[in-house]
């Protein structure tokens, strides 16, 4: 490949590079709410990323960084916004949403809205509905849980397609609640379809798995990588969500760019051929990159309050699974095929490595001098 026509393929990946981050590998569209029932009030509090709550306000609110400072400049705009994400109807009456407050939390890694319905005497069930899906990025979903004092009443997957619940508070309801039972986990197939999701929205984790495979030789090395990567992330994913080992996302996206970088230039020094015992490589940052699908069921706050946990982290890895297979059963025959020529084992491999490396290369910087 002549020098000019490298340059162009590694400017148009830079071209790129300026939508990344409309498509952040860690950011697949997650927010948190929970509702709590009470005799008289129904208390709802919200918990966005920063950059979903600025999509939500019209673009000259939105802050160019989400201090303390510009918070507060914001925080009228915000306070508008509050009463407008959410209908509440109990009966088939319409609540009053009241009392409504934001705060931007300690580590400003979420902007929370809470705000408080009057039931009053009104009867029979009650419909939560969200009103902001369709301003929120595509695929965005919200872990929503309904408690009363003493139990959790229900708990499901909110997303635009779906952006309600209903709870029915009956007799049977308030005879559960006493017992301190638990009501039904959302669906295995709300976890499942996110986790498919999160790994196919997941570019950097992609990514990695590419810079990988690109220069295995042999069927059985594709199984090793494979298997090492989806071992170790296992392995993480499940430390994380039981908190038995926690890093915290600070530390952990840098160290997954940083692996990116890695493979890619390590790609390049081995002029395309295979490293040696790669598949400890792969292991060890493999381990990395499941704290990273860990932060996702951290954020939904699976696990949390007495809440069940053996499902939704069972099949949420099965969806990372199940994505990861269909992806590698579409692009490892193509470079299976285009490794057979000699032109893409000289050139080809080169040029896709130095992607890898200057993508990881962005996120790195991304991840941390322009944080």
């Amino acid at each position: 490949m002549k020098l000019s026509r490298f340059l162009r393929v590694l400017l148009a990946w830079a071209g790129l590079a300026g939508v990344f981050p409309e498509a952040r590998a860690h950011d697949p569209g997650l927010s948190v709410a929970q509702a709590v029932i009470r005799a008289e009030t129904i208390e709802l509090t919200t918990a966005f990323a920063p950059a979903d709550a600025g999509a939500l306000l019209p673009a000259d609110k939105r802050p160019a960084k989400w201090t303390a400072a510009e918070f507060e400049a914001v925080k009228p705009a915000l306070l508008q916004l509050a009463p407008t994400l959410w209908e509440v109807r109990a009966g088939g009456e319409v609540l009053v949403a009241g009392n409504p407050r934001v705060q931007l939390t300690e580590k400003s890694d979420s902007v929370e809205f809470r705000l408080t319905f009057r039931r009053g005497a009104t009867g029979g069930p009650v419909v939560f509905r969200g009103l902001k899906f369709e301003g929120l990025p595509p695929g965005h979903r919200e872990y929503f849980t309904v408690e009363n004092e003493q139990t959790l009443l229900a708990e499901k997957l909110l997303y635009v397609k779906s952006p309600s619940v209903e709870v029915v508070l009956t007799p049977a309801r308030a005879t559960q609640a006493a017992a301190g039972e638990q009501a039904p986990s959302p669906s295995f197939w709300g976890f499942l379809k996110l986790g498919v999701e999160h790994i196919w929205t997941g570019y950097d984790h992609l990514l990695f798995l590419f810079g990988l495979l690109v220069v295995c030789r042999t069927f059985r090395s594709i199984v090793g990588i494979i298997t090492c990567f989806t071992v170790a992330h296992s392995l993480t994913l499940a430390l994380a969500t039981l908190n038995v080992v926690n890093l915290p996302s600070r530390v952990v996206e840098p160290l997954i760019a940083a692996s990116i970088v890695f493979v890619g230039v390590e790609n390049l020094l081995r002029r395309g051929a295979e490293p040696k015992g790669r598949w400890a490589l792969t292991f060890v940052f493999g381990l990395i990159h499941g704290f990273g699908f860990a932060s996702v069921l951290r954020e939904l706050g699976v696990g949390e309050g007495g809440r069940g946990l053996a499902m939704p982290l069972f099949t949420f890895n099965f969806g990372v699974e199940l994505g990861q297979i269909a992806i590698a059963a579409v692009v490892l025959p193509i470079v299976w095929r285009l490794r057979k020529n000699e032109t893409f084992l000289r050139r080809g491999v080169p040029v896709l490595s130095a992607i890898v490396a200057l993508a990881g290369l962005y996120w790195l910087l991304e991840r941390t001098v322009f944080a």
